[in-house]
């Protein structure tokens, strides 16, 4: 009888794992149909290819040596079964190749990240060299401090010190944020976004409903994203824990909406639809880092307060002219901050000392390799498309077709 009970808790353990996954990897969609429509007509082939071969490169270069780096694993060597998990004496789990597809797509999420920080100005092929070591190296590497438990180049141990992120407010979305920030730094901006006089002039999106759907997709992902970081259903405690992740996650989201609409409303008397929905979408990375113990009105309130600084942050990032076309810097970036120094509000197991060396680690790993990677590619293909290609748009210089064909008429 134990040894059914053990069974049957270790299949719905790996299914509700394998379907949080697989809400993950839609994010992927969310992220294509968001920075599809915050771009203009003219690179949209471009960044939608950005976005399937990332998930593409991800997935392989994370199982070719970024897990193995993260977690020492090396299933996909060895086999993808259970090593001895058949009997009531091993404790309730899952199976381990469940635990690398999870893994896989919160790298490839981090990667995501990047794309639209950089898009209509980078070269193709130079953004997917750069999501190899990314994805390969980098990320699994600060993951491997992290939630790999091991320690930073042996010297401290950010566990000891009172650092968690539930589901990667840092380890995920600052570092994927990080790395935006190097390659926006070596890029520079776009032209005409900012006047000789500092004035920032405003560069349309193409297709709003399109950003819309890919915020509503997002959101429904994130609820696979913080939820299966409980890593069990199958038990009281477990689908108690998985209910609260849930209801805090679409909480915060609402949150953060509904405080980037009323600060947009305030301060350039209309609603921009755009900061509602970086707004929305910083309320669900406020609560990544500790969606498992605030209330839902703690949840609603940090998402709020996320909803709030990300509108500010877009505008200070515009000032200081880091041109980001999708403001990814801000909501993965600065708002992941922002979850991080949150948590220890409502749990006393982390520290505000411990989420701060945990931040600069991570933040200063991936921005400095980032930038040597950046930098070294700029060397030997270049980053940046020729300032004809980019007036013309990257779709055609890099893909050779449009994305909108009957409207843009070859122009």
């Amino acid at each position: 009888m134990e040894n059914e009970i053990f069974q049957l808790q270790y299949a719905l353990d790996t299914f509700y794992f394998l379907v949080c996954g697989a809400l993950v990897m839609w994010m992927a969609a969310g992220f294509s149909m968001l920075e599809a429509g915050l771009v203009r007509a003219k690179n949209t082939t471009e960044i939608l290819t950005k976005n399937v071969a990332l998930y593409a490169i991800a997935c392989i270069m994370y199982m070719v040596c970024g897990y193995a780096i993260m977690y020492g694993g090396d299933i996909f060597l060895s086999g993808i079964a259970a090593d001895g998990v058949t009997g009531a004496e091993e404790p309730a789990t899952y199976a381990p190749s469940a635990d690398f597809y999870f893994q896989v797509v919160f790298v490839a999420t981090a990667m995501s990240i990047v794309s639209g920080a950089v898009a209509e100005r980078m070269k193709l092929w130079a953004f997917l060299a750069f999501a190899v070591v990314m994805t390969g190296v980098i990320y699994p590497m600060e993951g491997s401090w992290t939630w790999g438990g091991n320690d930073v180049f042996g010297i401290y141990n950010l566990g000891d010190m009172g650092f968690l992120d539930f589901a990667g407010s840092g380890i995920v979305h600052m570092a994927g944020a990080a790395a935006a920030l190097a390659g926006v730094v070596l890029l520079g901006a776009r032209k005409g976004k900012y006047g000789a006089d500092g004035q920032v002039n405003a560069i349309p999106g193409a297709n709003l409903p399109l950003a819309t759907l890919g915020t509503f997709i997002l959101w429904m992902g994130w609820f696979g994203f913080n939820g299966g970081s409980v890593l069990a259903t199958a038990s009281v405690e477990s689908a108690n824990a998985v209910a609260v992740v849930f209801m805090n996650t679409n909480a915060a989201a609402a949150g953060g909406l509904v405080a980037a609409l009323l600060v947009a409303r305030f301060m350039f008397g209309k609603a921009d639809l755009t900061m509602a929905l970086n707004g929305a979408l910083a309320g669900l990375v406020a609560i990544t880092a500790g969606p498992d113990t605030p209330s839902a009105l703690q949840a609603t309130l940090f998402g709020a307060a996320g909803g709030v600084l990300v509108v500010f942050s877009i505008l200070t990032l515009d000032k200081l002219k880091i041109d980001d076309p999708v403001g990814a810097i801000s909501v993965h970036g600065v708002v992941g901050l922002l979850g991080l120094l949150l948590v220890p509000v409502t749990n006393g197991d982390a520290s505000f000392v411990g989420q701060i060396v945990g931040a600069l680690t991570i933040f200063g790993w991936v921005f400095v390799t980032s930038l040597i990677v950046f930098f070294i590619i700029k060397m030997v293909i270049g980053l940046r498309v020729t300032e004809e290609e980019e007036y013309e748009g990257v779709d055609l210089s890099e893909c050779g077709m449009e994305a909108y064909p009957e409207f843009l008429g070859g122009k």
